[in-house]
């Protein structure tokens, strides 16, 4: 099933996750500005807590996907709903880990936009599938 966009917030997040899927981590700072935030609420695990402006690309996403192979891991949209400034996405990942392992994990976004920007999004995924994938746990 393809995920279609009915406005311009779920355009953008859809063409965000076309990019991250992508592995463009250049090309993904065209969705943020200096305050945007992309907190991923779990705990313990790598990537855990709150990633403000460039640092969501330099200091969390550059190491979370240097544990993937390059390119993975491939966000698959399954469903979206949107109400004024917020989008709401249920997905999955699927990709491959450095050492070969096979990823597949069940995620739930919320974003919120402005002016073609992130402001901020919050992922609620599997954390202790995740843990344990990578040894964490």
């Amino acid at each position: 099933m393809t995920v279609t966009a009915s406005n311009e917030n779920e355009q953008l997040v859809l063409d965000f996750f076309d990019v991250l899927s992508s592995g463009d981590l250049e090309k993904l700072r065209s969705f943020y500005h200096d305050h945007s935030v992309w907190e991923p609420k779990v705990k313990d695990i790598a990537g855990a807590g709150r990633h403000v402006g460039m640092d969501i690309i330099d200091e969390f996403l550059a190491p979370v996907r240097g544990m993937f192979e390059p390119g993975d891991p491939k966000v698959h949209v399954q469903n979206m709903f949107s109400a004024g400034p917020f989008v709401c996405v249920e997905s999955y990942s699927t990709g491959k880990t450095m050492d070969g392992k096979v990823y597949h994990n069940d995620y739930c976004w919320v974003f919120e936009v402005s002016n073609g920007r992130i402001d901020a999004m919050r992922e609620y995924m599997d954390s202790l599938y995740t843990a344990r994938l990578f040894g964490m746990a």
